[in-house]
């Protein structure tokens, strides 16, 4: 009715910090008492067309609302609730969830609990999943688990193929050097597949460090038939055998000095192994989950000898998943407890439960074994700092000092020599220092320097025991060795004054 027919009530009277008085407060039957004579009440025709359209509305949204719903759980993966279920303490509900989709095929999925679903503790009532939600679909879980891996390991395959496809095709002399663990077979067989394992654009070079397992050096010539390739192999500079190491260096050098039984057995033979091949990319089997020294590499690492490194992003699980899709053989050694195989002297079986964790599979290697810093050793030093920088470039390129071969030595007079090995790093640190000296202009000598690591039997003549090795040669031909590990240009001078003659 228009507002002009309502009479306007007095106000109600208020008392102070209290409610209205409750005889004075307007109510909608003192305004309709208050209507004319005259105004006849509504009728029911009258009240149904007042209401017709809000009630219009409010069906239109639900119809509207219906629509979408439907619409959704035709068209959308995500399972919608199909009836309400009833909770109570002590149970949980045998919730079943449907997807119109999918039941005119499988009839509707229960779902599967996770672990962490089942006997929680929520707000003090503890619940547990019923017998009914897991009564035969425990399987479709199973189904999508396999999905999921199958799908992850055909995505590790081919971003490791195209690691692998960019490393041969936009290098001349891709080299992987292979040590027939789990990982490398993986790449082998990659490689292989890809055509470039028996045609030979991708070199395989191993290392015999004297100190395998004879299932090893078994398990590598049955390799070379298998893929129909020949492998370059390198060992201890000199050494045509194990006993002949053992005359030359002693059967327990590793004991008595383990860095340098890595730099005789593994770094030198695996620098020669590169350098003997011009490598100039390298395709190795480290992965992130082999440590933390490992952690942070990438697939693909720059420099002028590039690292190739596609297993970079798999697990070890990952690489027995594709050992056991493809059937590829493996190292015998896997089957007696062996996650990972390098020396015999300090490789060791590990529980199997283990051998998944991360850094699992090396946790049997190089036990008992410490750095010079007393640190467990978890490296051989082919991986380590520096240890490939050989390949990177030689040392002592810039600046004056002279370069000379090791058989002109015996003709130098009036200079400072020094016999130095590119991969040592006492030999590198040395470098910014000497090439300062041959700058001087007051020495009055000449400053060289010549390689000494590619013929050690000519260096240890000349009395060379250790890189860097520095000697003053006087003008009679005379060789004084440097007695000091202090390697600066204010040392070296001080030495050239005391003894040139």
């Amino acid at each position: 009715l228009p507002p002009a027919t309502l009479s306007t009530p007095s106000p109600p009277s208020i008392t102070p910090f209290g409610p209205p008085a409750a005889h004075n407060r307007p109510t909608m039957r003192a305004a309709y008492d208050a209507l004319p004579a005259s105004s006849p009440a509504p009728s029911k025709a009258q009240r149904a067309r007042r209401w017709a359209g809000p009630a219009a509305l409010l069906a239109g949204a639900a119809a509207a609302l219906l629509l979408v719903v439907a619409a959704a759980s035709a068209f959308a993966p995500i399972p919608v609730l199909e009836h309400a279920v009833t909770f109570r303490a002590g149970t949980a509900p045998a919730t079943r969830f449907h997807s119109p989709r999918l039941h005119g095929r499988a009839g509707g999925l229960a779902v599967q609990p996770q672990p962490w679903q089942r006997n929680t503790q929520h707000q003090g009532v503890r619940w547990s999943i019923s017998p009914r939600a897991m009564e035969v679909e425990s399987a479709t879980i199973e189904d999508m688990i396999t999905k999921s891996k199958e799908e992850r390991l055909n995505h590790l395959e081919a971003q490791a193929m195209e690691a692998l496809k960019f490393a041969i095709e936009n290098h001349e002399h891709p080299v992987f050097p292979c040590a027939m663990i789990a990982g490398d077979m993986v790449i082998l067989d990659l490689l292989n597949r890809l055509g470039f394992v028996s045609t030979g654009k991708a070199q395989v070079m191993f290392v015999d460090t004297f100190h395998l397992f004879d299932e090893t050096i078994t398990f590598m010539k049955e390799t070379e038939k298998r893929y129909g390739f020949e492998g370059n192999w390198f060992q201890a500079e000199g050494c045509a055998d194990k006993a002949e190491y053992d005359d030359k260096h002693g059967a327990d050098l590793w004991k008595v000095n383990i860095e340098e039984y890595d730099r005789i057995c593994k770094v030198e033979p695996f620098q020669r192994g590169l350098k003997t091949l011009q490598c100039d990319c390298m395709i190795n089997g480290r992965r992130r989950d082999h440590g933390f020294e490992r952690a942070f590499i990438d697939v693909y690492e720059g420099g002028k000898m590039a690292k190739i490194n596609p297993l970079a992003y798999w697990t070890f699980e990952d690489c027995w998943d594709y050992i056991n899709k493809y059937k590829i053989a493996y190292h015998p050694l896997h089957d007696q407890g062996y996650p990972s195989i390098g020396d015999a002297k300090d490789t060791v079986p590990v529980p199997k439960e283990k051998w998944f964790e991360y850094a699992g599979e090396r946790s049997g290697r190089f036990t008992g074994l410490k750095n010079k810093d007393g640190s467990t050793k978890t490296e051989c030093g082919i991986h380590v700092d520096g240890a490939e920088r050989t390949f990177e470039r030689d040392l002592f390129i810039e600046g004056k000092v002279q370069k000379v071969d090791l058989d002109e030595v015996e003709g130098l007079k009036d200079t400072i020599l020094t016999v130095y090995a590119p991969w040592c790093p006492f030999s590198q640190n040395m470098e910014e220092e000497f090439i300062k000296l041959a700058d001087e202009s007051d020495l009055g000598i000449s400053v060289t320097a010549t390689r000494g690591d590619e013929r050690r039997e000519v260096a240890r003549d000349l009395g060379v025991e250790a890189f860097p090795t520095t000697f003053l040669v006087t003008g009679t031909g005379e060789r004084i060795k440097y007695p000091s590990e202090k390697r600066t240009v204010a040392d070296w001078k001080a030495f050239i004054a005391e003894n040139a003659k």
